[in-house]
């Protein structure tokens, strides 16, 4: 009775192994690669401002023209007061006024000045002539000293007013300076305003119609290259480290069903989309299709590595990552290269060992 319920386990047994999917490892070509999604754009794409604040009179440019640099995109009507324009008019003449007008304040000072000269040159006299008496003792003391004292008085309030003078001067020179520079780019503010295109390319999108009303902080159009356009790419931030500039991408386009692209990683940029958790990286096509948009979608994946004949076996088959179910039980196995399903074994099975897929 014992042998016979052994035989029974062990046709069961057999027949279970039977029923299980085995297969033996196949040497292949493998490529790894990362996925990513994909954005196409126009090279050089960025987005028109404009310099003032106003109302959009008039878009002079439509939707998929092609412009070159220095094309006229916008008009627009300043709207800024013209309150502002005419009290920097005015501070400017009265600034000019004070530093070389009929009555300005330097001539007010050189009238001191003089008035200055006249006293210190009196002071100076009544003093020499005191101070001759004085060496002859002739006079008193006191005079002496005061005549001295006048004298020095004058002399140094005459230094005084020719510092004052040319500080003055200095101060509202400046301050023309100030004010004409003001009244320039007040005029600049009110007249009305033109945003010209910076490159050769095409209008993508007018944001703005007219009547509308403009600030310097919206966009008012997105102006980009007409011919040349680029891949971008985000990059799951695990898999970042393993891309690098000149790799190969491989891009499908939803538009163009699965036909299948080749491109070049050209950038990489450094910081991380927090929201998403990716990096963007951008390539070019080697062979871009005859027609393309921007905003066109797709996937992609950027070769890292290949390799030709190497022992390989479906990535299903692996048990808690490192291991493999044979006819000898489970078998710890060292892996390298992998692709989206397949996976390269480096040691603990060959060809001819057969592996079970793991029951889910």
């Amino acid at each position: 009775m014992k042998y016979y319920i052994f035989f029974i386990s062990f046709l069961f047994f057999i027949s279970c192994k039977k029923s299980e999917e085995k297969i033996l490892p196949e040497k292949t070509s493998l490529t790894e690669s990362v996925y990513s999604s994909v954005t196409i754009q126009p090279d050089s794409l960025y987005q028109v401002y404009s310099a003032v604040g106003g109302i959009l009179e008039k878009n002079l440019v439509e939707e998929g023209d092609e412009v070159g640099k220095g094309t006229s995109l916008i008009q627009i009507i300043n709207n800024t007061p013209k309150l502002n324009t005419e009290n920097t008019r005015l501070a400017l003449e009265l600034a000019k006024e004070n530093y070389s007008g009929s009555a300005t304040i330097l001539q007010g000072i050189e009238d001191e000045i003089i008035a200055a000269k006249l006293k210190y040159a009196n002071d100076s006299i009544n003093y020499k002539r005191q101070q001759n008496l004085w060496s002859q003792k002739i006079g008193s003391k006191i005079e002496y000293d005061t005549k001295k004292l006048n004298y020095e008085l004058s002399s140094n309030n005459l230094q005084i007013l020719q510092s004052k003078y040319n500080r003055t001067k200095n101060e509202l020179g400046t301050a023309v300076q100030q004010a004409q520079n003001n009244y320039q780019t007040s005029l600049i503010n009110t007249k009305d305003f033109t945003v010209k295109s910076k490159i050769n390319g095409k209008v993508y999108a007018l944001f703005k119609n007219q009547g509308e009303l403009v600030s310097t902080m919206e966009p008012l159009a997105s102006v980009g290259s007409s011919k040349d356009f680029i891949i971008e790419m985000l990059v799951d931030e695990v898999d970042i480290v393993k891309i690098k500039l000149g790799q190969k991408a491989l891009i499908t386009l939803d538009s163009y069903n699965s036909t299948v692209f080749e491109s070049v990683v050209n950038k990489i940029y450094p910081r991380k989309d927090e929201r998403t958790q990716t990096f963007k990286i951008e390539a070019i096509f080697s062979k871009p299709p005859k027609v393309l948009y921007p905003g066109l979608s797709g996937e992609g994946n950027i070769i890292i590595s290949q390799k030709e004949k190497v022992l390989t076996i479906p990535k299903d088959y692996l048990v808690d990552e490192n291991k493999v179910q044979t006819d000898a039980g489970l078998i710890e196995v060292v892996t390298g290269l992998e692709s989206l399903d397949k996976i390269e074994v480096l040691e603990g099975i060959d060809s001819e060992t057969y592996i079970y897929k793991p029951s889910e």
